[in-house]
């Protein structure tokens, strides 16, 4: 079980592709015709109500549609929980008598209910005064709200999306994240320490955070995973192409245990057999780092800044490729896949029972998975309050880079000086420029970090604060 919790360590804080699905899918393409594209002032509210669990993969069948009674009470829903999680004094005026309906004022009074729960700075006034005044509304060039006329489900989510964000950052809250600014004369640089997962109530993120992205021209990741040529490249390294299967690689009693974690995953025998083993472990790796808080949308740190990059018209850049980091996993030993496989197998057994814990063995499994749940929620609350110490107490990557693991050294120490050169390269450039650059948290810190290694070539950077 060390293994597993090494390779978990590891691989949320240092591999891109960790953001992405290691499996393809299968996906049905909708019909032409039915097609619905977000209006382009809705943009910039896709990332953040994706990633809050406002809508879901088939948007584009309904976003444009009429809001049903149905959607708006899982939009209020999703308002309503992530305000409870501010803890906010709850508000003791007695509350208006409103008309909710599907119309865009009974779409603003369904959403101002939800905040009027709370003693919040002016929710005195009315909804459709309130909204305004937080900018959740903002009428047309007339002015008019256009009160009685039917809400579609595109308006209804930009105004939930609108109301989350400004609530928390009127008061001051959301996931932080370990954020530095690098400086050289009239280059910025900011630098992102990501944890690869979606978890621990991680959304929305800070207005520091996302004021940082906003800043920026480029936006700078590990992996561009609109790189089609590349991804299909990583997708055929995911797979045998000499004839055989996983099965002609493990043992029989490895394999069968496989297949059937994996049959309740919806996987079918002929799906398992053809991946590789670290394909299997790094599934498994992402499912274990999830917790009650990760909606079906599953969207990673590093997934959702693509995201809402790509969707501001940000120009995306990448300091590595999907193939180089497949190859990272694919040269490793046949014994370490082998042993990572079997470890995560187990743990997923156990997860995946629901029993309660035995003894021996059994008791071993069920601590490891408890373990890693508790590392990993240590790291993100770590992640979330901006607290580079706390970070480095749970992850020590000083004991990682010392263990004799053989994926470590092709995790960081062969990884690490070229990110700093391409760091260091963002800071060079000619003319004024505001860069992001936002990978793994692990290749940020020491030692041999990006922070320090940008440090020791003479670059002022700072934690933003």
């Amino acid at each position: 079980m060390k293994k597993a919790l090494s390779l978990l360590l590891a691989l949320a804080m240092s591999l891109g592709m960790l953001g992405a699905s290691a499996l393809a899918e299968d996906v049905s393409p909708q019909e032409e015709s039915a097609v619905q594209a977000p209006s382009v002032w809705a943009y910039d509210a896709l990332a953040d109500a994706y990633a809050m669990g406002m809508l879901d993969d088939n948007y584009t069948s309904y976003i444009q549609s009429p809001v049903t009674a149905d959607q708006l009470g899982k939009l209020t829903g999703v308002v309503a929980d992530k305000l409870a999680l501010l803890e906010l004094p709850e508000n003791e005026l007695a509350p208006y008598e409103l008309v909710i309906d599907t119309t865009r004022g009974g779409v603003m009074s369904a959403l101002y209910q939800e905040a009027a729960a709370y003693s919040l700075p002016g929710i005195e006034a009315d909804p459709a005064m309130y909204l305004t005044q937080l900018g959740v509304v903002k009428g047309d060039q007339n002015g008019s709200l256009h009160t009685d006329r039917v809400c579609t489900f595109q308006e209804a989510m930009v105004m939930a999306e609108r109301l989350v964000l400004a609530v928390y950052d009127l008061c001051d809250a959301g996931s932080r994240g370990l954020l530095w600014k690098a400086t050289n004369g009239d280059n910025t640089l900011y630098l992102l320490g990501t944890i690869h997962v979606d978890r621990s109530n991680v959304y929305p993120l800070h207005k520091s955070l996302r004021d940082a992205v906003a800043a920026s021209q480029e936006v700078v990741f590990e992996v561009d995973f609109s790189d089609a040529e590349d991804m299909a490249a990583y997708q055929a390294m995911m797979v045998y192409s000499d004839g055989t299967g996983l099965k002609d690689h493990v043992s029989p009693e490895l394999y069968a245990d496989t297949v059937a974690v994996c049959a309740q995953l919806g996987m079918t025998e002929e799906q398992v057999n053809a991946y590789k083993p670290w394909v299997l472990l790094f599934t498994f790796n992402n499912l274990l780092s999830q917790d009650d808080t990760t909606s079906a949308n599953a969207m990673a740190i590093d997934m959702y800044l693509t995201s809402a990059a790509g969707n501001a018209g940000k120009t995306i850049g990448a300091v590595e490729t999907a193939v180089f980091q497949g190859a990272i996993f694919d040269g490793l030993s046949d014994e370490y896949q082998t042993e990572g496989l079997a470890a995560y197998v187990a743990m997923m057994k156990s997860a995946l029972s629901g029993e309660a814990a035995g003894t021996g063995d059994d008791q071993a499994v069920q601590d490891a998975v408890a373990q890693q749940d508790a590392v990993m929620g240590a790291m993100m609350e770590a992640w979330k309050n901006r607290d580079v110490d706390a970070f480095n107490a749970v992850f020590d990557k000083a004991a990682i880079l010392e263990s004799s693991d053989e994926m470590n050294a092709k995790l960081f120490t062969e990884r690490d000086p070229h990110m700093i050169e391409a760091a260091a390269g963002y800071l060079e450039r000619e003319g004024k420029n505001t860069f992001f650059l936002a990978v793994g948290a692990g290749h940020m810190v020491d030692p041999g970090g990006i922070v320090g290694g940008l440090r020791d070539l003479g670059y002022t950077v700072d934690l933003v604060k």
